[in-house]
């Protein structure tokens, strides 16, 4: 079973594509000093904020547009009569495969984070623990959003998959502010509504902590634990959801 992890890996590797995104991703983080030379009194912040959102806005274009292609293709070349024709069942072939494409966003990830740090370090921009909790939970964010790819992936074509991926995932980003238009127009029965929504959607706000790491510190331990429990079971509750589905698909040679 790892070998399919291992192939979807080179797979990626492969794909020039991922590199384009992840050479801009590494242009766009050194652009950021010239980006804080340019603010006044604020290069550390614009820095700091530029970097974090270079790393998960290239890892969200990969992650739609590379991962959206991962069942596509084993299903439109036909590979997948070849692969589900040896003893392997279908669960082990969506989990391997998200595994490989994990792996593949965690070393994308990680490669980033080096470039961003060596670059705070360069301009003695302390590191602090919260900057390092954002970059984990960008790659949280980063899995969360492949689990969604692949579920969708099952039964979508790539370019509705590509699309509806990212209205979950900016939808997601929206609920405190939907809540407080709807709390500010006293509609007491919407909000409680939205609430109730809110919990089918990922916790990719409560991930978002690189947007408050200027404004507020005090994150207890509890929070950051509790958000990446959250996580990590959202994801393996959106995987249980995509195996079925797959489990159940049939495909016409």
């Amino acid at each position: 079973m790892l070998n399919i992890a291992l192939n979807t890996l080179k797979e990626i590797v492969r794909n020039k594509f991922l590199y384009l995104i992840v050479f801009f991703a590494c242009v766009f983080i050194i652009f950021s000093l010239a980006l804080g030379k340019l603010t006044i009194g604020e290069g550390d912040k614009v820095i700091v904020d530029f970097g974090l959102s270079m790393i998960e806005v290239f890892g969200l274009i990969g992650v739609l547009f590379v991962g959206s292609q991962l069942l596509f293709k084993e299903i439109e070349w036909k590979t997948i009569f070849l692969i589900l024709s040896k003893p392997i069942k279908r669960q082990d072939f969506i989990l391997w495969k998200f595994f490989g494409f994990s792996a593949s966003i965690f070393l994308i990830v990680f490669f980033q984070s080096l470039l961003f740090l060596f670059v705070l370090l360069f301009q003695s921009i302390p590191i602090s623990w919260l900057i390092v909790w954002s970059l984990l939970f960008t790659f949280f964010k980063l899995e969360i959003l492949l689990a969604i790819v692949f579920f969708f992936s099952t039964f979508m074509s790539t370019m509705m998959t590509i699309m509806v991926s990212l209205m979950v995932y900016l939808i997601a980003h929206s609920f405190s502010l939907i809540l407080d238009l709807f709390v500010k127009m006293q509609d007491m029965f919407l909000v409680n509504c939205i609430r109730i929504f809110q919990l089918i959607f990922p916790p990719l706000e409560a991930l978002n902590i690189k947007d408050v790491i200027w404004t507020f510190s005090e994150f207890s331990t509890r929070f950051f634990l509790y958000n990446t429990v959250y996580s990590l079971l959202y994801i393996c509750i959106i995987l249980f959801f995509t195996v079925q589905i797959f489990s159940r698909k049939t495909f016409e040679n």
